[in-house]
């Protein structure tokens, strides 16, 4: 897959039709895969696929500094896919200015498993090109087993289990800097004036912070877990995510980035929908 990845890549920029390819790079086979950005078709080598490549590199599509790179080619698995379809569809990204490559991705057995809150996508649907064939079959069970086992207890021992995380957050706003749906130009934590959330890291101002930015997510969350994987404290920021993504799928059929002909759920309406969780 990794030559098949290369020589797709080295394709495109000789030919003009990207200026850069968003992907992965190494620095040793045992190391950490990070973000790398290739712009010349010499330096395509540079560009890795393995077990380490589970960072969701979408999150850099809206950002300035990339965008004056040029057309990008973007790297993409079945569930980072999903990202680009929320961003499609909020209108932060112009899918005809970009090509996507996706990635096969077995999501079973692998570190990148290990590390991903949802690998029931493992084969992308709406890449220009596909490389690689996924082995595993797509499937939705103990997508919430986790949420499941936290909502097992009590209402006393959730709150417990909430302050002491969040006691532990110290607002380095990682999770908002890796999430690829946390584009505000300005976010509501930065704004002061007025103040709407405490800057310092209290347990009142990180409450504020945390479930704010979780209901931000609500019905666009595709589970990618960058949020997770970025938290300097281990917060297990999903369980917010989650929560919201099955009320989404629960009471409006709807899971975020599945489908880019489906309208999502913040600012559509139909008849059809359940009223029932608003009371």
């Amino acid at each position: 897959m990794i030559e098949q990845l290369r020589e797709t890549c080295r394709r495109l920029l000789e030919e003009g039709s990207v200026n850069v390819v968003i992907g992965y790079g190494q620095a040793s086979a045992d190391g950490p895969a990070y973000p790398i950005f290739v712009t010349r078709p010499e330096d395509v080598t540079k560009l890795v696929w393995n077990d380490q490549c589970y960072a969701n590199l979408t999150t850099y599509l809206t950002r300035k500094d990339v965008k004056t790179l040029g057309k990008p080619a973007i790297i993409v698995k079945g569930c980072d896919e999903r990202a680009l379809v929320v961003l499609e569809q909020e209108s932060q990204i112009d899918r005809a200015a970009l090509h996507v490559i996706g990635m096969a991705c077995d999501g079973v057995g692998t570190q990148r498993a290990a590390k991903c809150l949802v690998c029931d996508v493992h084969m992308p649907r709406f890449a220009d090109d596909v490389i690689g064939q996924a082995s595993a079959s797509e499937s939705i069970d103990g997508r919430y087993a986790a949420l499941d086992a936290f909502l097992e207890k009590t209402p006393a021992e959730r709150m417990k289990y909430w302050t002491e995380e969040f006691a532990r957050c110290v607002k380095c706003y990682a999770c908002r800097e890796v999430c690829p749906l946390c584009y505000c130009n300005r976010c509501i934590v930065d704004k002061n004036r007025p103040t709407v959330i405490d800057t310092s890291a209290t347990i009142k101002g990180n409450f504020a912070w945390q479930i704010v930015r979780a209901f931000h997510q609500s019905g666009r969350c595709v589970g990618c877990g960058e949020c997770v994987r970025a938290c300097p404290a281990g917060i297990d920021l999903a369980l917010l995510n989650q929560t919201l993504a099955r009320a989404a799928e629960e009471n409006f059929h709807y899971r975020a980035g599945m489908d880019r002909e489906t309208p999502p759920i913040i600012g559509s309406y139909s008849q059809e929908d359940k009223e029932t969780f608003i009371l």
